[in-house]
């Protein structure tokens, strides 16, 4: 049997089956949105996403302004870390970091009394209150977040999908409100459903957008 083994020609493939299968549910994505929402789903093989993806009004064009200038992204997990596209931060300048291994964030952590994303968004919004912001594990991390904005933090964006059962819906609809109150740009996957890839996978779509490079081919493959 013959199959495919380009990986460039497997997501181009993987591309037309998502749009394909979005047109038979009825489901029509704008012209800026589209691009993030297939990320998501090419990553998840998840179509309920083109459904709960929230954009607040120009987040896309308003990240795109943003990592076109080479801001950083902030991530809650070194696996998030991990899967943003290297290629595209080259290209923009830019770069990706986390802090929840970081010796002073744990040891602030423990002094404090909570958790590790609690305290690495404190240490984040100190030094880059600007950055772009992935959240897709700790809701801890968007409560924060939250707090942090509301004492003047300004995220370029804040990418919020963390995935579970406890604070994680009530997390992202503060973050959503709190963002729209603030005039902050933001994507978030409303209800339990997320994670890291889901984080990994927004900031890739935007990265690609950004630099030229959303034709697989294009990314040295």
């Amino acid at each position: 049997m013959a199959y495919k083994k380009s990986p460039a020609d497997i997501e181009r493939t993987s591309m037309e089956i998502i749009e394909g299968e979005l047109k038979e549910r009825g489901i029509v994505l704008t012209p800026d949105r589209a691009p993030v929402v297939r990320r998501v789903i090419h990553t998840t093989a998840d179509f309920d996403y083109a459904r709960t993806l929230d954009f607040t009004p120009e987040a896309v064009h308003r990240a795109l302004e943003a990592l076109g200038r080479g801001v950083p992204i902030i991530t809650d997990t070194n696996m998030a870390k991990t899967g943003v596209s290297a290629p595209g931060l080259g290209k923009l300048g830019g770069e990706v970091l986390c802090f929840m291994a970081d010796p002073d964030v744990a040891a602030r952590a423990r002094q404090e009394g909570t958790t590790r994303a609690v305290a690495a968004v404190k240490h984040a919004s100190a030094h880059w209150p600007h950055a772009v912001y992935a959240v897709g594990n700790a809701p801890t991390a968007l409560f924060q977040l939250a707090e942090e904005i509301e004492r003047g933090c300004r995220p370029a964006l804040v990418v919020a999908v963390p995935v579970g059962f406890v604070n994680v819906v009530e997390a992202k609809e503060k973050i959503w409100q709190t963002c729209l109150d603030y005039d902050i740009p933001a994507i978030v996957a409303r209800g339990r459903k997320g994670g890291s890839p889901v984080a990994a996978a927004i900031c890739n779509a935007l990265l690609y957008a950004a630099a030229d490079m959303t034709d697989p081919g294009k990314r040295g493959w």
